[in-house]
């Protein structure tokens, strides 16, 4: 019946004595005045948060840095690593060694044979010596040297060794009889005897043990480009004193 409180108008006979509060008439109800939702505190803006990754994982790839980092040092090896030599070729050329007068003249063989009494370069030297005042008959010395010596083998036959074969071949003819000039005819020549190259053509050189030198180009080329001969003549002119005197 929803009832709170229940009082009897009058006093119950064998009855409690009734509470005074209880007595009491009940106080108005005060209206409350409706409560305004208060705002709430603005909070500072924060970014959400980024969902959880993943942890990267970085792979190392190997580097040169790294690669030499990890090879072990060896203390029985030198520091600086030695570059190893590169292989040059033997050069090839034939020679032929001749005395006319008193003058040796080293020719380059073009074809690698030895003259021929009919060959046109044999007879252009021939021309050469004759009007150099020397005799047109030259004498052959020796076999023509050939380089390189073998085919085969592991003996060094590089340009040095070439260059020592060939002036030692030489110094030992000066050693059986002297000249007055040494005729360098042919790249060959001028580099393997002179230690020269195309640019002493027409020139003097003064090589260590055997003396005076002429460089001369080779017959082959003196036939293919005539206009060279003068050249020769001019260079003749101002040298031919020098095995002339010795013929005297």
């Amino acid at each position: 019946m929803q009832v709170v409180h229940w009082l009897p108008r009058t006093e119950l006979p064998f009855a409690a004595p009734s509470r005074p509060e209880l007595l009491l008439p009940p106080e108005p109800l005060l209206e409350e005045a409706p409560l305004l939702p208060q705002a709430a505190p603005q909070k500072a803006a924060t970014p959400a948060a980024a969902p959880a990754s993943r942890p990267k994982i970085e792979i190392p790839r190997p580097s040169v840095v790294s690669k030499a980092a990890s090879k072990p040092v060896e203390d029985d090896k030198p520091a600086a690593v030695v570059a190893k030599r590169a292989v040059v070729p033997p050069p090839r050329f034939a020679l032929q060694l001749l005395r006319a007068g008193s003058c040796l003249v080293l020719v380059e063989l073009a074809t690698g044979e030895p003259f021929q009494s009919r060959d046109p370069s044999y007879l252009l030297l021939k021309d050469m010596l004759r009007a150099a005042g020397l005799p047109d008959s030259p004498q052959i010395i020796g076999e023509p040297v050939r380089w390189p010596l073998l085919v085969r083998g592991n003996l060094d036959q590089g340009p040095e060794a070439a260059r020592d074969f060939v002036q030692g071949f030489i110094l030992a003819r000066l050693e059986e009889a002297p000249c007055s000039c040494l005729w360098l005819v042919g790249l060959p020549a001028v580099r393997f005897a002179g230690e020269a190259d195309e640019q002493a053509y027409y020139r003097e050189l003064p090589v260590e043990g055997l003396g005076t030198a002429w460089a001369l180009p080779g017959l082959e080329l003196l036939m293919d480009e005539p206009q060279r001969k003068a050249d020769v003549w001019q260079a003749m002119r101002r040298l031919m004193a020098r095995w002339k005197t010795s013929n005297e």
